[in-house]
């Protein structure tokens, strides 16, 4: 998998939070846990992701080396996790204009690069 983040988006993922989602288990088994990173982003910024959505992307930052990342949307796997709304803020431009910024929450399933080399 060589597929690298694109470095336009790296904002987005620069400061969201280390989590680990907790899938529950069938019938006698114990529950599976994933790494995650939760990010909080603008409506907009999201939709300029959504493209890249349930694909799995190499990070390439010094903070992510050797990670990737998934950004969770439809998998049915992890509906808990699929985006959600975060809010909305109300502000005020310097030229007197209200405007309102609409956020969602949205998880990446985060973990590490594992290649296997040629036989």
């Amino acid at each position: 998998m060589r597929r690298m983040w694109p470095e336009e988006f790296n904002a987005i993922i620069s400061g969201a939070e280390e989590v680990v989602l907790e899938l529950p288990a069938e019938a006698g088994e114990a529950p599976l846990h994933r790494n995650a990173l939760k990010a909080r982003i603008t409506m907009e910024d999201y939709e300029r992701i959504w493209p890249l959505a349930e694909m799995r992307f190499r990070l390439g930052n010094e903070n992510f080396a050797g990670k990737a990342i998934t950004l969770i949307t439809t998998n049915p796997h992890y509906h808990a996790w699929h985006p959600k709304d975060g809010g909305s803020v109300d502000a005020v431009s310097e030229s007197g204009r209200h405007y309102k910024t609409d956020y969602i929450v949205v998880h990446f399933l985060f973990d590490d690069v594992k290649e296997t080399s040629p036989a």
